[in-house]
């Protein structure tokens, strides 16, 4: 064996990566042909095994494979099969990863009615007769003579800041990120008491999302006590305003004399001129319409038989 591992110069893989039909015979004496389907590549295990994959058509196991391991233990030896598996594939579907029994609950988990103990030595709590390095819980302490059987470790608290810091409020936050500026300047915020005081407190802004909770100092909404927002009117209003106040009135001028009435001619000609403008009626189509004796052509000829009697009289006069 230590004579393969040193001489090898690959022939031995070669060997064993051609060994196609004597994995397939194996698979199939294991599994029926009908669960058995296409040769999907070679997996080298070490020097002298690789693992032929075969596609599996099991009810059940989509996505998986089976998988045969074949091995060579000399040059003069015969490629041997060691084992026969079916193992999941890239695409296959198995169960999720292990958890324990009392790690399963998560935060958000725990319902109306439902009871939760902790575990007996939670890091995060410490018994009450032991010093606390918070000074606020000496205090109290202190002034009651009380205690309580547990109180928050000094693990407790860090663990508690941590996962505040990183939450739904805290500075990295969508809403911190977007605010006008940070709870810790904010008139609705209440700092905690005790090594918490400094990065953390409540809101009492019921306008906030985060009203009643625990916030970061460096959180942040647009609910914050020292916005200031500058009314505008909706209505855009033009650059140049007149004051009507401080306008100069001036009278408007006089209206234009009325212009004189036209002499009868020119009426009788504007009459002419309009009667020549206005529409003139159709006549019937059945009517006849009889010829009618112009006045200027009779009063001619009377004018003419006027003349000839003067000029006979002037005649007669001369002779």
């Amino acid at each position: 064996m230590t004579l393969l591992l040193t001489l090898d110069d690959g022939s031995i893989q070669r060997k064993l990566a051609e060994a196609v039909d004597l994995a397939r015979a194996a698979v199939l004496e294991d599994a029926g042909a009908e669960q058995v389907g296409a040769h999907v590549g070679v997996d080298r295990e070490d020097a002298v095994s690789a693992s032929h994959l075969f596609e599996a058509t099991v009810t059940g196991y989509r996505g998986w494979r089976w998988s045969v391991t074949v091995a060579l233990a000399g040059e003069d030896e015969p490629i041997t099969v060691s084992e026969v598996v079916l193992i999941p594939g890239p695409d296959a579907r198995v169960a999720p990863a292990w958890v324990p029994w009392d790690r399963r609950v998560q935060a958000g988990d725990l319902g109306v009615g439902d009871i939760f103990p902790v575990e007996k030595d939670d890091p995060r709590l410490v018994p009450a007769y032991l010093e606390s390095d918070d000074p606020a819980v000496e205090a109290v302490a202190k002034e009651t003579g009380l205690g309580r059987v547990h109180v928050l470790s000094r693990h407790g608290r860090l663990d508690a800041a941590a996962r505040w810091h990183s939450g739904e409020f805290g500075p990295r936050s969508d809403m911190a990120r977007s605010a006008p500026d940070v709870c810790g300047s904010c008139g609705f915020f209440v700092s905690l008491a005790g090594s918490l005081s400094a990065a953390f407190g409540a809101c009492t802004n019921d306008i906030s999302p985060a009203d009643g909770h625990v916030v970061d100092v460096e959180y942040g909404c647009g609910a914050h006590s020292e916005i200031e927002v500058e009314v505008t009117s909706s209505v855009p209003v033009a650059e140049l305003v007149y004051d009507d106040s401080l306008m100069d009135f001036e009278p408007a001028p006089e209206a234009p004399a009325e212009a004189p009435e036209p002499e009868p001619a020119e009426t009788a000609e504007a009459a002419v001129v309009d009667e020549s403008e206005a529409p003139v009626a159709e006549a019937p189509e059945t009517a006849e319409v009889q010829p009618e004796v112009e006045p200027e052509a009779a009063t001619a000829e009377t004018t003419e038989t006027a003349d000839e009697a003067q000029v006979e009289a002037e005649s007669a006069s001369e002779h």
